[in-house]
């Protein structure tokens, strides 16, 4: 089994695309979702886009990594979605291999203009705020060398770009 990392900016259709993936395309399955991991800490949490949450975002993704991870090796095809850039891989990298399984990285990226479409129209959302989601976007617009695990969702629909992610694993 392996972890299934479903990452992009906000509006990429990550969230989508893993709940796809897990609740129909793989089994045995499990989805994590990182915002509810984020939203677990109750007292003194700080928005995760903010340069002062470093290192929470450390903390957090280093525990979504082991729980990633465990499950993994439990034998449940893991997938994680949230915005995880090259930046926090190490921690999943890892995690993965002290658990001996292995790991996916995918990145979603449909073109800027419909990101952020997409993030400003979610009505349930806690993060609309069309000049921070354009930060986020821009954070993911050159990923050097993993630039070849980019999927481009702008004409995809989240079925076609589940069985796209699929097709690159």
């Amino acid at each position: 089994m392996q972890i299934i990392l479903v990452s992009g900016p906000s509006g990429s259709g990550k969230t989508t695309v893993a709940r796809i993936l897990a609740e129909s395309m793989l089994s045995p399955s499990v989805h994590l979702h990182t915002d509810d991991f984020y939203a677990a800490i109750k007292q003194g949490a700080l928005a995760p886009y903010l340069p002062e949450a470093h290192a929470q975002n450390e903390i957090v993704t280093g525990v979504i990594a082991l729980a990633a991870a465990g499950y993994a090796a439990g034998g449940y095809h893991t997938v994680v979605d949230g915005v995880v850039g090259p930046w926090f891989l190490e921690a999943y990298e890892k995690a993965a291999k002290a658990a001996g399984v292995g790991l996916a990285y995918v990145v979603l990226r449909p073109d800027r203009e419909t990101a952020l479409d997409r993030g400003t129209s979610r009505s349930r959302h806690p993060l609309a705020d069309r000049e921070i989601l354009g930060q986020i976007y821009d954070g993911f617009a050159d990923l050097g060398p993993y630039e070849t695990n980019v999927l481009d969702s702008t004409a995809l629909t989240a079925e076609e770009t589940a069985k796209a992610v699929l097709r690159l694993l």
